[in-house]
C-alpha cells in the first residue's frame, strides 16, 4: 500500500479523496487545505464519502511532506496560481513523491514546455527522486488517448476533432465561469482563457501530442475564436452579455486544420443554438474521426448526483490515480500521456 496524500480538496480534490480511497494499492495517509476552515475535518467528509476514513486535513505542508509519502495527488488549482502551483509541485517532487496532477496545463505536453516550467521540474527530479505526470480530462485524455485510441479504427483518416461542448452554468467555479471564461461580461470583456495565445498555451500541447504518435509534422497551430452575447435575461446573466463563447486550437498539416481542439461553451441552451450541442442538452466530450470509416464517439461521465462537470473531474482523477503505481514502478521522471498507458479499471470491490 503507497502512502498517498490529496493536497487541495475542491471540485477534483474531492474527487481524488475517493479514487485514493477505492485504489487497492493506496492508502490515503494526509490531506492537505489551504482554508483554515478545514483544517481538522475528516478526509471522508472533504470527499463527501459520507463516513469518516479518520485522516484529519492539516496545512502543515512541511509536516506532510517531511513524512515521505509515496505518492501526491496534487489538486489544487492551477489556472489563476500557476506559479504557486508549480513551486507547490516542484516541492513535493523534491521531497520523492510520484506527483499527479491536472493543474500545470503548459507540462502536458512536457517535451515542449517553456524552459522556465520544465527546469525547475527537472531539477526537482533530479534532487529528490520523484517523478510528475500532468494530465486532465479537456486538455486531458479527451485529446490524446480517447481520440488517438479511436483513430485506430480506421482505415484512412482526413482529419481528427475533439470537442468540449458544455453548458457551465452546471459548472462549481464561480469566479471562473465569470471572469476566466467571461460568462455574463459585457462584450467588450477580454476574457482571460480566450485571449490570444492563451488557447494555444492550454491546449496546443494536447495538438502536438497527437502529432507526434500519428507520427505527422504540423506547419502550424491557429487558433480561432467566436463569441455570442444572450438575446435574453437568463438568470443572473443580463441580456446582451457574453452567453456563449466558442474557439479552436488547429494543428496545420499541409495547409489544412487536421487535428483540432474545439470547445463550445454556453451558460444557457438558449444562445448559439446553431453551434454544436451535445445529446443531454447539457456537456459531453465528442471525438471525431474524419476519414473513412467516418468515426463519432461521445462521452458524458455523471457524478456527485448527476452531475456532469463532476463527472469530468472524477474521470480525470482517476487517469491520474490509476497511473501511480506504473509512475512508482518506472521510476523518476518527467512523463506525458504518451509515456503512460491507460490502465484497466478495477471491476467489483467495495465503492467508497
Amino acid at each position: 500500500m503507497m502512502s498517498t496524500v490529496v493536497w487541495g480538496t475542491g471540485n477534483v480534490g474531492r474527487a481524488a479523496i475517493r479514487a485514493v480511497e477505492a485504489h487497492p494499492g493506496l492508502k490515503l495517509t494526509a490531506v492537505l487545505v489551504h482554508d483554515p476552515d478545514k483544517v481538522g475535518k475528516d478526509a471522508g467528509d472533504l470527499g463527501g464519502l459520507g463516513h469518516e476514513l479518520g485522516v484529519a486535513a492539516t496545512d502543515d505542508v512541511d509536516a506532510v511532506l517531511g513524512a515521505s509519502p509515496r505518492a501526491v495527488v496534487y489538486a489544487a488549482s492551477g489556472d489563476l496560481r500557476p506559479q504557486e502551483a508549480l513551486a507547490d509541485v516542484t516541492r513535493a517532487v523534491r521531497a520523492g513523491a510520484v506527483v499527479v496532477t491536472p493543474s500545470l496545463y503548459a507540462l502536458y505536453d512536457q517535451r515542449n514546455a517553456p524552459p522556465e516550467l520544465r527546469e525547475p521540474v527537472l531539477a526537482a527530479i533530479g534532487e529528490g527522486g520523484g517523478s510528475l505526470f500532468v494530465s486532465g480530462i479537456d486538455p486531458g485524455w479527451g485529446n490524446d488517448v480517447l481520440p488517438l485510441l479511436v483513430s485506430g479504427l480506421g482505415s484512412a483518416i482526413d482529419a481528427i476533432r475533439c470537442q468540449e461542448i458544455f453548458d457551465y452554468s452546471t459548472y462549481d467555479q464561480p469566479d471562473s465561469v465569470r471572469y476566466l471564461v467571461g460568462m455574463g461580461q459585457p462584450m467588450d470583456y477580454e476574457p482571460p482563457m480566450i485571449a490570444p495565445t492563451v488557447p494555444t498555451m492550454v491546449w496546443g500541447g494536447q495538438v502536438r501530442l497527437m502529432a507526434r504518435a500519428l507520427g505527422v509534422e504540423l506547419d502550424e497551430l491557429r487558433e480561432t475564436c467566436e463569441r455570442r452575447a444572450l438575446d435574453a435575461t437568463v438568470g443572473e446573466f443580463e441580456a446582451g452579455t457574453q452567453g456563449a463563447v466558442r474557439f479552436e486550437v488547429q494543428g496545420i498539416v499541409g495547409g489544412e486544420p487536421r487535428i483540432v481542439v474545439e470547445h463550445v461553451t454556453r451558460i444557457h441552451p438558449s444562445c448559439a443554438p446553431d453551434w454544436p450541442t451535445p445529446p443531454n442538452g447539457v456537456g459531453a466530450h465528442r471525438v471525431i474521426i474524419e476519414g473513412r470509416p467516418r468515426i463519432e464517439v461521445t462521452v458524458e461521465a455523471t457524478d456527485e448526483g448527476g452531475n456532469l462537470s463532476a463527472g469530468g473531474n472524477a474521470t480525470a482523477v482517476a487517469r491520474l490515480v490509476g497511473a501511480i503505481d506504473w509512475l512508482a514502478d518506472a521510476g523518476p521522471g518527467l512523463y506525458d500521456a504518451l509515456d503512460v498507458p491507460l490502465r484497466p479499471g478495477r471491476l467489483g470491490g467495495e465503492r467508497p
